[in-house]
């Protein structure tokens, strides 16, 4: 599968102490696995994860910024995302005298909401396979223009499966998004980008924003009199927990996939491409330990020649 920020995906995983069956699946297609999901012990309908006819989880994941993942949690657009995904934003609102970075943000009202300039959060509006339409001769860029009509909305066609199919995504990008809330660094970065890929991890990566729209719940750009925006869906959150067992799933943007990568691409990375890296970069580290040595005996020298 090609990789490319823009795409939705759908991972689903079922943990028990011995069995684990996972993959990605495109939220549109995915009325094929939800037989075997609901034998795992999932309870919803292929409509209830993704519908154009009512609301649906696709109406409550969001693509927050460039290329993140968020959620709303409340029905008047309270947006959850990664603190590394809001990390950019945090940056921009800070100064001297306001380092939200190292001290953390509070909103305590919607007057003290602050707005993000240049930040969007764009909304999945449909996706449609059109495979047939390429393969007849129309051109990607024409078929995006023409879904694009409504107010802030962008299309793009994308090739998937290795360019076996080719898939329509209109998104709907609302522009008025503020920073509500967000830890400080030392918690929400705790361990860095290392553990950002390991498990357990022991951070509070998260950061709160709130989507805001102008009339009739449409995109605008930013204004006091905005209002914020009422999502079709919401996540409920829950303090029950979970046990051994339960059934999750993960539903978002991943920035890229290697899930559908054939054998020869796996042993290319592992015996030819990971290998070479490896060797750069152990000489790399070697040369700069070199250069730091001689750059200390060269101070050396020099202090002692100038006594």
């Amino acid at each position: 599968m090609k990789k490319f920020f823009a795409l939705l995906l759908l991972c689903v995983c079922f943990l028990t102490p011995s069995h684990a069956d996972e993959g990605m699946w495109l939220p549109s297609l995915i009325g094929e696995r939800i037989k075997d999901m609901k034998r795992k012990g999932f309870k919803l309908s292929a409509e209830d994860i993704y519908s154009i006819n009512k609301a649906s989880m696709k109406d409550a994941v969001v693509q927050f910024g460039g290329g993140c993942t968020g959620e709303f949690v409340s029905k008047e657009g309270l947006l959850l995302t990664n603190h590394h995904c809001g990390y950019g934003s945090i940056q921009q609102l800070s100064s001297v005298e306001h380092d939200y970075l190292t001290d953390g943000f509070w909103a305590l009202s919607r007057n003290e909401e602050l707005p993000v300039p240049g930040l969007t959060v764009s909304l999945l509006v449909k996706m449609e396979d059109v495979t047939d339409r390429i393969a007849a001769g129309e051109k990607a860029a024409d078929i995006a223009k023409a879904a694009a009509t409504g107010e802030g909305y962008r299309a793009s066609v994308e090739p998937m499966y290795y360019g076996n199919q080719y898939f329509l995504f209109v998104y709907q990008t609302y522009r008025d998004v503020r920073l509500v809330g967000a830890p400080p660094s030392s918690i929400g970065k705790f361990g860095g980008d290392t553990d950002n890929w390991i498990w357990p991890r022991h951070t509070g990566d998260f950061s709160i924003f709130r989507v805001y729209a102008g009339k009739d719940n449409q995109p605008a750009d930013y204004s006091k009199d905005n209002k914020p925006y009422q999502p079709k869906r919401h996540f409920a959150v829950s303090t029950k927990g979970v046990k051994e067992g339960d059934f999750t799933m993960i539903y978002g943007f991943p920035g890229n996939t290697q899930e559908y990568v054939t054998s020869d691409a796996v042993e290319y990375v592992a015996e030819v491409s990971d290998p070479m890296k490896i060797e750069l970069r152990t000489q790399r580290i070697f040369q700069c330990f070199n250069c730091h040595n001689n750059y200390l005996l060269y101070n050396r020298i020099l202090h002692t020649y100038l006594i």
